[in-house]
């Protein structure tokens, strides 16, 4: 019976294992492409020949091939992202306390609009979005990228049900002790939401940094072009050379994971509150 146990265990495990290194694969076939000579990429599965060329020709062209600002954008992205990501983190916080913890008048019915515009298809509003842009001046600017992404409803309907799940003695303890209401959201219920917060900020920081169709429409300069938009260029110039293609986008993926390990034991506790 215990062997049974431990050979069902076995082949748990093994099959775990294969399905992780499918998962995980492409990521280490463009990785190690990317470091790969040249005459070796996408010759084989694993590249035995390594070199910083591709990061190189990246970075600085070639012969055959204008130099892209590709650090710009990389500053570009990162600005981008971050701006958007924390006016979105804001902004949640604000509303999503208001709807948990703040009884008024018509509340429910605000909250019923969130959860219809969160099945409401954003394409359609991106046309109009980029027309509003366009006439209020922030064409071709950070700002035309930022603001349009400030707000996220996914954020506020993940932070409202969080915050409905802190009990209301702690919100009236720290009443009783003078706190107001800006005072007990950042030094009470915010410090209670702090896996949750992990989950919403990695969310929707891979989601802005990610973004194409809104960075390709409302920016036209090569100066303001973020890094996924400019890897969506490489086909043309670069389609011949896939080793720089495969470097620049390990450049895209690499913050993610980044902040990925730094806040992976976060993440765990916030995706296990998230899936109750």
């Amino acid at each position: 019976m215990v062997g049974t146990k431990k050979k069902g265990l076995f082949f748990r495990y093994l099959i775990a294992v294969v399905l992780l290194l499918i998962m995980i694969f492409p990521y280490i076939y463009m990785v190690l492409n990317s470091f790969s000579n040249w005459e070796q990429v996408d010759k084989t599965l694993f590249p035995t020949d390594f070199t910083l060329k591709s990061y190189e020709w990246l970075l600085g062209g070639g012969e055959a091939v204008i130099p892209r600002p590709w650090l710009q954008a990389f500053f570009n992205s990162f600005l981008v992202s971050a701006s958007s990501t924390l006016l979105m983190m804001v902004s949640a916080v604000l509303v999503a306390y208001a709807l948990a913890k703040i009884p008024f008048r018509g509340r429910d019915t605000i909250n019923n609009l969130i959860l219809f515009q969160m099945f409401f298809p954003a394409i359609i509003l991106l046309i109009p979005t980029f027309l509003v842009i366009q006439k209020i001046g922030m064409y071709d600017s950070y700002w035309g990228m930022i603001l349009p992404k400030a707000m996220s409803l996914w954020a506020v309907f993940m932070y409202t049900n969080f915050f409905k799940a802190i009990p209301e003695t702690f919100i009236e303890a720290a009443k009783l002790d003078g706190a107001n209401e800006r005072q007990i959201l950042f030094k009470v219920v915010l410090p209670m939401s702090k896996s949750i917060t992990t989950v919403i900020f990695l969310f929707l920081f891979m989601e802005r940094w990610t973004e194409l169709l809104w960075d390709m429409l409302v920016v036209k300069s090569d100066s303001m072009l973020t890094l996924n938009v400019l890897l969506s260029q490489m086909f043309g110039p670069y389609g011949g050379y896939p080793g720089p293609m495969y470097a620049a986008s390990v450049l895209l993926t690499l913050p993610i994971i980044i902040l990925f390990l730094i806040f992976a034991k976060k993440f765990q506790e916030g995706m296990q509150f998230s899936l109750k």
